[in-house]
């Protein structure tokens, strides 16, 4: 193998590395949310750094089953969710 190779795999095995640190020290908080959206009740769980995002990130994922076009999908990130859980990791 040549210099060039070498570097290049040392790098890529770096980046790696720093990238799997970063994303598992960056979730702090994970949220269990149940939301219910004209009749149906749909619960997803996200992660991150802060509680309020792991929320939000755990209500727009749920709302992306619940409903179909930007105005319904708006309506139902706004609809308060039924139960939240969170849990520091």
């Amino acid at each position: 193998m040549g210099k060039t190779t070498k570097a290049t795999l040392v790098f890529l095995a770096l980046f790696i590395g720093a990238v799997v640190y970063l994303s598992t020290r960056i979730a702090v908080f994970e949220c269990h949310v149940c939301v219910t959206y004209r009749g149906e009740t749909v619960c997803r769980t996200a992660a991150s750094g802060t509680e309020r995002a792991a929320i939000e990130s755990a209500v727009t994922s749920a709302c992306s089953g619940l409903s179909s076009g930007m105005a319904e999908s708006i309506k139902c990130d706004n609809t308060p969710p039924d139960s939240v859980t969170c849990k520091g990791r």
